[in-house]
């Protein structure tokens, strides 16, 4: 018999991963990054499915709380890391804009 993944079970994994995701960060690795975002966003489109507080013990509840507090926690700290990253890419992808509008204002090759 197959066992279904409790809710708590999943935000454990989300906590776990987020905390990987901290390191990836930490590291500049975007590419594990980035595959650990797209785990992330699998098991949270699961929870959004089947997150009913109704059938937690208080327990469990504090559990919950606990963990997505640590999630939240990780992600500030992904996003001090990512942000300047982002915005170096944007930067970036402003310039080599702004230089194609000039080249092909001016017919430069």
């Amino acid at each position: 018999m197959l066992l279904m993944p409790t809710q708590i079970s999943m935000y454990q994994e989300m906590s776990a991963l987020s905390a990987q995701m901290v390191d990836a960060a930490r590291a500049n690795d975007w590419d594990r990054l980035v595959t650990l975002e797209h785990s992330v966003a699998i098991l949270r489109e699961a929870l959004q499915r089947d997150d009913d507080n109704g059938s937690l013990s208080e327990t469990e509840r504090d559990i919950k709380t606990r963990l997505i507090q640590r999630i939240l926690e990780d992600d500030a700290e992904v996003r001090r890391h990512t942000e300047p990253r982002m915005e170096q890419v944007r930067q970036f992808l402003g310039n080599a804009a702004r230089k194609s509008r000039v080249e092909r204002a001016y017919g430069a090759t």
